[in-house]
């Protein structure tokens, strides 16, 4: 097939990349080669940008830098099958390291070495474009500076470059900023899946919601669905309804418990507090009456305005999920939280649903959620996680094949483990 397939000998790293694939896997990307480069007026030589872009649904800037960083950054415009073995062994069949070297070099948009604000700032653009269809969002509204700004809001710059005023992001900080927001180390990690077979970190729930409440009154949206279920396994990101909204139903304790009782599976809790701050935390366990704490380590807690994060249990200790109904002891708080040891939660809101606090937490090794460890609650609202049934799973295991299927739980472990030694 010409130069869309060049010689092995040429390229040492080829013959390494190669051999994470099997000959049927190694065969199907010539096949996709070859099929791309025939559409690329290259005479069957090489895949155009614009091709290599429109086939993997990678445009603008982002696309850009992709295709330079997969043809080894030549700069002659032309990607082989060499090329695409080679850059898909390191970014999805390659250690840890490989492939968050690689994520990290791609983020920097503009190629010069310095990953600043700007640069971020472009990659959650092309994300929210492909996501949520943003495209004919106005970049200067409001609505849509503050939900980019959400997430750049978790990034710490620190690195000090010569010859630039502005720090700039590490890799060391590019790394604690993908554990904070696991879906977008997600979606990142599995750009060169085409996206017909369902890419990985780009699942949003559906959010159900009663009839009667101004969809304006809702804390939840999709970008904030999105964030949190990146850490959920793909039967929690189908269906979220809610349970309970204090604006319908009254700040009440007992009318609370009384919906989320009634539901046995995991739920998001959600809170806005007065000083606008919006945090929250997923219950893994139904919500039963305990005088202890009690849950498992799959629950986390997180923020989402100002600052979009996600705080996994660090295994300092089991203190996961609270809910003290009508006990009669100062040693055992009614209320509903999440963490930390008693009147000292990571996240807590007292029986009467007037106030609550929030500490630092070394079982979810969170901060403060919110300005002050004082909650006084404005607005508070719990979803159900609708998990899908074994039937529904068998239909979405069967819109894919096994390899296909195996990619996306690979990037799933690979962000698990990404959680795993930062903790």
């Amino acid at each position: 097939m010409g130069n869309a397939q060049s010689p092995p000998h040429k390229d040492p790293r080829f013959a390494s990349a190669s051999r994470a694939f099997t000959h049927t896997e190694l065969e199907d990307l010539k096949s996709l080669i070859e099929s791309l480069a025939a559409q690329s007026h290259s005479e069957g030589q090489f895949v155009s940008p614009s091709i290599f872009q429109s086939y993997f649904g990678l445009h603008g800037p982002l696309g850009d830098r992709m295709f330079d960083l997969v043809t080894q950054q030549r700069k002659d415009q032309k990607l082989t099958f060499e090329d695409l073995v080679v850059a898909k062994g390191t970014y999805e069949k390659g250690t840890r390291d490989d492939i968050e070297e690689f994520i990290y070099k791609l983020l920097d948009l503009n190629g010069d070495g310095v990953l600043g604000r700007s640069d971020l700032e472009g990659v959650l653009v092309a994300m929210f474009e492909y996501i949520f269809k943003t495209e004919n969002s106005e970049p200067g509204s409001n609505t849509y500076r503050e939900t980019v700004n959400v997430f750049l809001n978790a990034a710490r710059f620190t690195k000090h470059d010569e010859g630039h005023t502005e720090e700039s992001l590490s890799f060391e900080d590019f790394r604690n900023w993908c554990t904070l927001l696991p879906s977008v180390r997600k979606f990142l990690g599995s750009l060169l899946i085409p996206p017909d077979q369902g890419r990985p970190g780009s699942q949003v729930p559906q959010l159900l919601q009663v009839e009667n409440i101004n969809s304006n009154m809702i804390l939840l949206n999709e970008v904030y669905a999105w964030h949190i279920g990146g850490l959920l396994p793909h039967q929690e990101l189908g269906e979220w309804k809610l349970l309970y909204h204090s604006a319908v139903n009254g700040l009440s304790f007992n009318t609370f418990v009384g919906n989320i009782l009634n539901d046995k599976g995991p739920t998001v809790f959600i809170i806005k507090d007065k000083d606008g701050y919006v945090y929250g935390g997923y219950a893994s366990q139904p919500w039963e009456r305990h005088g202890d704490f009690y849950g498992d380590l799959k629950s986390f807690l997180f923020q989402l305005y100002p600052k979009a994060s996600i705080f996994r249990p660090t295994g300092a200790n089991t203190n996961i999920q609270w809910c003290a109904v009508n006990f009669g002891s100062e040693s055992i708080p009614n209320g509903i939280g999440f963490g930390g040891k008693v009147n000292h939660f990571g996240l807590f809101l007292s029986a009467n649903f007037d106030q609550g606090h929030t500490f630092e937490c070394t079982t979810f090794g969170s901060p403060c959620l919110s300005k002050t460890s004082l909650i006084c609650p404005e607005v508070i609202e719990c979803w159900g996680v609708v998990r899908k049934s074994a039937d529904e799973q068998k239909q979405d295991g069967a819109k894919g094949t096994v390899l296909e299927r195996f990619k996306e739980d690979r990037h799933m472990l690979n962000m698990v483990g990404l959680a795993n030694s930062s903790e």
